[in-house]
């Protein structure tokens, strides 16, 4: 008998530790503490937005109580500029790495895109709850934005993209391509028969991706020209 209220007593102390206790425990890696908040608020705010996130199910998703989560955070917007601040700097670092050719590019950030459908929703609930007015780190955002321009403008020099382009256009154009068919799923269906999640749905629109990328080269015009020049049509 004095075994069993032994193991009684052992599983009354770890499952009635206080609170003070617990954060003690946790506050013992916080670097792990900080990247499952991270995960868990960028999960409640892609399936809730901004306005319908809860600071208490964002703790429930990481295993912490609410005080330590302002601890790290401060409040639930500095969590999501935290979030906000993340991606820009993983774009940054995925357009740097991008390729000039503008076929890989696009295969590129559409299969970023698939593997990150948590941000794809977070943007549309930012764009039904701010339309086009200010929306949070517009700052950081639009340097990155710029910084985009400014490699499509390369690209162009290089004669990979016609000049006579608008690159901001360009670039508003090849996110649409990339993004839309994962932002509206229901459109993507309609038209094509299948899901936007469905590999072989992947697998033809990264082929589409590249055809119409070389479609754009402008070299493929030179020789267009060029065949009407050889081959002039009846007179």
């Amino acid at each position: 008998m004095g075994w069993i209220v032994s193991v009684w007593l052992l599983h009354f102390m770890a499952t009635n530790v206080s609170p003070s206790a617990q954060l003690r425990v946790v506050a013992r890696d916080p670097k792990r503490t900080r990247e499952r908040i991270l995960a868990a608020a960028l999960k409640e705010f892609s399936a809730k937005g901004l306005a319908g996130a809860r600071v208490d199910q964002i703790a429930r998703r990481a295993r912490i109580n609410k005080r330590m989560l302002y601890h790290y955070f401060g409040n639930k917007n500095d969590l999501f500029k935290a979030i906000m601040r993340r991606k820009l700097e993983q774009r940054v670092t995925w357009a740097t790495a991008a390729p000039d050719d503008p076929g890989e590019t696009l295969t590129h950030w559409f299969s970023l895109a698939c593997e990150d459908m948590d941000w794809v929703r977070l943007m549309e609930w930012e764009a039904l709850a701010v339309g086009d007015g200010p929306i949070l780190s517009e700052a950081e955002r639009k340097r990155a934005f710029d910084s985009g321009v400014a490699k499509l403008r390369q690209v162009q020099v290089k004669g990979l993209l016609p000049k006579n382009l608008d690159p901001r256009h360009l670039l508003l154009s090849l996110l649409g391509l990339t993004a839309f068919p994962l932002a509206f799923p229901q459109f993507t269906r309609l038209v094509t028969g299948m899901s936007p999640r469905d590999q072989a749905f992947r697998k033809r629109r990264i082929e589409f991706l590249r055809a119409f990328a070389a479609w754009l080269r402008p070299e493929r015009d030179e020789g267009r020209l060029s065949g009407r020049a050889r081959h002039p049509g009846p007179r």
